[in-house]
Parts: C-alpha cells; structure tokens; sequence
C-alpha cells in the first residue's frame, strides 16, 4: 500500500522545508529521547521526523497510521500558544490525522508510558 508523502502545501513548502531542516539538526532533549525508540522501529511502524503536512511541520509522524506526535515545551502552556495548538490540531485532524501530544517532560521522567499511549493508538486497526 502507498502512503502519501507529499503532505506539504506547495506554497509554504520552501520556507517550511528550511525549518524542517533546522529543527532536524537542533532537537531538544525530549525529542532525541522519543526518536531514538521510534527511528528504530521499536512500535513496528516508520515514522518521519520534522515532517511538513499542510503549512505545519509536525514533530514526528506515521503516514501508514495516521499519527502526528508533538512534543510540548513550557511555552506551551501559554494561552495563547494553547488557542494555536488547538487550532493546529482541528486542522490536522480534519485532514485526516490523530494528533498525540506530549510534554517534555512526560518524555523525560515517563518514555515507558508514552510509548505505551503511541502504541494503543499505532495497534487500532486503520
């Protein structure tokens, strides 16, 4: 089966793909630490890192499945990054994708239960 990886709006694509990159070479901790387990195929599926999808990039991503994984810092929890996140999230999920979000430091007292939450979501049936 094939999966669609040109998820990018060719309008943003340019200005995105450079910041795709970026973040790719500086990862926050959190992020290094979730990667590790997930690019080695550790939940059975393939994700892609700093993949863009619409105008957004998303931390992490399986196409197969569907799933997005964001990775929260403490800006976050500010109100008005919280309205944008929800609103980022309404549209990614209504262009078909689950959105999990977590924050750095879930990731880095709890990896055990985050791969717990990413993989009852990766086994439901698509």
């Amino acid at each position: 089966m094939a999966y669609d990886y040109n998820t990018a709006d060719p309008f943003y694509y340019k200005l995105l793909k450079e910041y795709a990159s970026e973040n790719r070479k500086f990862q926050t901790d959190a992020e290094r630490m979730l990667w590790r387990r997930l690019s080695t195929n550790q939940l059975g599926v393939h994700f892609r890192r700093q993949h863009i999808i619409g105008c957004y990039i998303a931390d992490f991503v399986c196409l197969r499945k569907r799933l997005i994984i964001e990775i929260d810092g403490g800006y976050h929890s500010q109100e008005n990054q919280k309205i944008k996140d929800y609103y980022r999230t309404e549209q990614l999920e209504q262009m078909g994708f689950k959105v999990l979000r977590f924050t750095n430091e879930e990731i880095s007292t709890n990896i055990s239960w985050v791969l717990d939450q990413i993989f009852n979501i990766i086994a439901k049936p698509s």
